[in-house]
């Protein structure tokens, strides 16, 4: 069995089908990526299209994990589009076909991921997770992420709510940044009232 990463930047109709079969495979048995019910290509072409621009555009990065030259796995990162939060992107759509989980791909994405942010000098990453998906949380713990917020009871799966695990990663800064966190001073401080 060989296994590769790739990272697209263009699409042609091997790649959305590639990746609409494997979106379509995970939501069809639950996966908590997005979608309520499996999606068309009609959902995921133009999804795909819009990662794949701002891929060009060096606001995000595709990886798919290939087993024996089929996708089986993907996931990427995508830039905050924020003025105030260029240095900070979001981890989503990390999934594997389920005829492919338990061969590592989900970690094998989310670390090239990881080494990849950090390249394009993205300081922190973060994800939402549902929170009943105590798996995903594990991996993501075991590659240094930290839950820094939930939303109980947030996430609609028809009369069903979940939580949203809010996780995070630093990946470092240069040298010259200064961390004021919640100081007082800097730009739009004020003081407490009373």
């Amino acid at each position: 069995m060989r296994t590769e990463l790739t990272w697209p930047d263009t699409s042609d109709e091997a790649l959305l089908a590639a990746v609409h079969r494997v979106m379509r495979a995970v939501v069809a048995l639950g996966g908590a990526v997005g979608y309520l019910d499996p999606p068309s290509r009609d959902q995921t072409d133009p999804w795909l299209e819009e990662i794949l621009k701002a891929v060009r555009d060096g606001d995000a990065r595709l990886a798919l994990a290939r087993v024996d030259g089929t996708v089986q796995a993907m996931g990427l990162w995508r830039r905050n589009p924020s003025p105030v939060f260029t240095r900070s992107a979001e981890l989503g759509k990390i999934m594997a076909h389920p005829e492919a989980r338990g061969l590592g791909l989900g970690a094998r994405v989310v670390s090239a991921l990881v080494d990849s942010a950090r390249a394009a000098g993205i300081e922190t990453l973060e994800l939402g997770v549902r929170g009943n998906n105590h798996g995903a949380i594990e991996l993501y713990e075991s590659l240094g992420f930290r839950e820094w917020g939930r939303l109980p009871n947030v996430i609609e799966i028809g009369a069903e709510r979940f939580d949203d695990v809010r996780m995070f990663l630093d990946l470092g800064r240069e040298p010259d940044v200064i961390l004021r966190g919640s100081a007082p001073g800097g730009p739009g401080w004020s003081p407490r009232r009373g």
